[in-house]
């Protein structure tokens, strides 16, 4: 078997900044502010700013400019996320006892539930650079649309399919999913907001360069 750490690399080349190509975008990058799952910057995150594959981006502007014509905005919470980012979750899981995040990130769970359960991997899609956490922005009200339930609750209620939210938020949820499978992207089962690229460019590769707009400069 193949270990996790042969297909690390620190190489950027093939990235972008997400603002290059999707000028709108809305970013609140969470892992780098302490209001995240953990309570912490998290490491690795040393700008609040998205990085995406060239091809994702791509991608993700032809989702946008379909959006905004339908009035939404795109809100990124979380784009490329480096191995030292993923690692930094899965020692919080397996050593940490802090739990104060709890009441606003995984009220109904244990820690170790997280893991079993899918909400957090050992192996993150985003560190590929081709997977993003988002939601959509209404134009009218310059509020976030009702997706019932916020970014990162690790709940049932946040599976794209679940039908317990009520239909307006249902019908938000697959404004955005829609959308982003028209435009090359895939969902996932417990979270609406992410989705990875069909087609990505590195699907096994795993990236630990820093988010940092200046890991991109030549």
């Amino acid at each position: 078997m193949k270990n996790h750490t042969d297909d690390l690399t620190m190489d950027p080349r093939g990235f972008v900044l997400l603002s290059d190509y999707v000028p709108s975008v809305i970013q609140e990058i969470r892992y780098y502010s302490t209001y995240n799952f953990i309570g912490d910057r998290i490491d690795g995150y040393e700008e609040p700013c998205a990085l995406l594959t060239a091809e994702a981006a791509r991608a993700l502007k032809a989702v946008s400019n379909e959006l905004i014509v339908q009035g939404y905005r795109l809100k990124v919470f979380d784009a490329y996320r480096p191995a030292s980012a993923v690692k930094h979750f899965v020692l919080w899981g397996i050593e940490d006892t802090d739990i104060r995040m709890k009441p606003y990130f995984y009220p109904t769970l244990e820690k170790q539930e997280l893991f079993r359960r899918g909400y957090i991997a050992s192996q993150s899609s985003h560190s590929r650079g081709s997977a993003i956490d988002l939601t959509l922005l209404d134009m009218s009200t310059g509020k976030e649309l009702d997706m019932g339930s916020p970014f990162d609750l690790f709940s049932e209620i946040s599976h794209p399919d679940c039908r317990t939210v009520t239909a307006e938020q249902y019908k938000n949820r697959m404004i955005l999913q829609k959308a982003m499978v028209r435009g090359g992207f895939e969902p996932i089962f417990c979270e609406w907001w992410h989705f990875i690229l069909k087609n990505e460019p590195f699907p096994d590769t795993y990236f630990e360069f820093p988010v940092s707009s200046a890991y991109l400069r030549p």
